[in-house]
């Protein structure tokens, strides 16, 4: 089989890796990839929101499968532009990815349906936000509405953060217009989990959990970005607390979603917290996560193009999906100045000097330029290394995550560590 994924980010990357090991692909493309999906695909130079120019080349290409990464063009409703073409694509309609696209439609979807999540109000007005704001205690959650690279979410632990926040997604519109309406939510306390589910309407098959790191520096410091690093499994949590979060807020907000209307297929990534109350949920996004998608891939047995193409004919509740009992981890390098602003182009060294054996490299913000690899993003690179457990997965991650060399490169030191204690 043909198959293109787009995007160009370590998620994508790690899509591709695990589509390269099915002998039932041919060949890859990716639009418009990085430096690292060219190793194992041919990168297409088309945008994420040329819907029309991604169809005719699926069409003249004879693309049989297409694989969206991308929350964006997702909520854009690329998936509906290559139905309409009749080519076979992986990803929630654009009615569907709506569960992601807008913070507001989630929460109200489960609050209609007293799915677990945190207490909340929503604002259009500034003013009335603000009065809502000073009633409330701290520490607590500033959301904008729609998508933002994944820095829309302010955690406030002072009164003149929350109103700064606020301020700046609503007023100074540093989030353009996906603050034009916030959700301002209760602050939950607990552990961070992330359940991906491979979802087909009422059918959920969900993949090992992960737990992901989002502030930017150690001992979850500074701002939130698109994630730090994640691991996979988690030793730590018990079974019992991950099949709580399946049976009473994942499968519930699959049937929700067909009840109005809107049958979800694809990846159903739902980020939760475990509080003293149990598992509520944070927020839902409509495709992989990134950087999630860089452990739990890798622990996949089954033939993922089979999940896909199982899914995509209505039969993902007949596929066995199995995963290994190996441990991931994921450190991300990041550029100096991430998440805020940061340099492009610098040379990249050390890349050839880690086999596979010894860590996966997934590629996020690179780019070829004169024969180097140099960056090209606020997150470079993804290194994950792989063990008997997660000590060792960690232990592989950072040795190669060190022989790997950029100016101005940053990661977080404390990747995991909750894991060990």
């Amino acid at each position: 089989m043909q198959i293109l994924v787009v995007g160009s980010g370590g998620r994508e990357h790690a899509i591709l890796w695990a589509l390269k090991r099915s002998d039932k692909v041919k060949q890859l493309y990716c639009a418009p990839g990085n430096a690292g999906t060219a190793l194992i695909a041919e990168n297409v130079d088309i945008g994420v929101f040329e819907f029309d120019r991604l169809v005719q080349f699926a069409q003249d290409a004879s693309i049989d499968l297409v694989v969206i990464g991308p929350d964006d063009p997702l909520a854009a409703g690329i998936v509906d532009a290559f139905e309409a073409a009749k080519i076979p694509v992986y990803g929630p309609r654009k009615n569907a990815a709506e569960i992601e696209g807008s913070k507001i439609f989630m929460k109200n979807l489960l609050r209609k349906y007293n799915i677990p999540t945190a207490k909340y109000e929503t604002f259009t007005d500034y003013g009335a936000a603000r009065d809502y704001l000073n009633a409330q205690p701290v520490p607590i959650v500033i959301k904008a509405d729609g998508l933002a690279a994944g820095k829309g979410v302010t955690v406030c632990f002072s009164r003149e953060e929350a109103e700064k926040a606020l301020e700046e997604t609503m007023v100074s519109r540093s989030f353009g217009a996906a603050g034009d309406k916030v959700v301002i939510e209760e602050f939950l306390e607990g552990q961070e989990m992330s359940i991906l589910a491979f979802v087909d309407g009422e059918t959920v098959r969900p993949m090992s959990p992960a737990q992901d790191h989002k502030a930017v520096f150690d001992g979850d410091k500074g701002p939130n970005t698109g994630g730090m690093g994640t691991y996979s499994p988690l030793p730590h949590i018990g079974q019992s607390i991950i099949e709580d979060a399946i049976e009473n807020i994942i499968k519930p907000t699959a049937r929700a979603m067909v009840s109005e209307g809107r049958p979800f297929r694809g990846v159903l990534f739902a980020g939760l917290m475990i509080t003293k109350d149990g598992p509520k949920t944070i927020e839902f996004n409509a495709r992989f996560g990134d950087p999630e998608t860089q452990v739990v891939l890798p622990r996949l047995q089954t033939d993922l193009l089979d999940i896909f193409l199982a899914s995509i004919n209505g039969r993902l509740n007949e596929i066995e999906i199995t995963w290994s009992d190996e441990a991931a981890v994921c450190v991300v390098l990041a550029s100096g100045g991430y998440p805020g602003s940061y340099p492009k182009g610098l040379p990249i060294s050390g890349l050839e000097d880690v086999s596979e054996d010894e860590a996966l490299i997934f590629h996020a913000g690179t780019a070829s330029k004169d024969g180097r690899t140099v960056t090209n993003g606020g997150r470079v690179l993804g290194i994950v290394g792989r063990g008997a457990g997660i000590a060792e997965a960690r232990a592989k991650a950072y040795a190669a995550a060190n022989r790997i060399a950029f100016e101005g490169k940053m990661n977080r030191t404390d990747i995991a560590m909750k894991a060990l204690v």
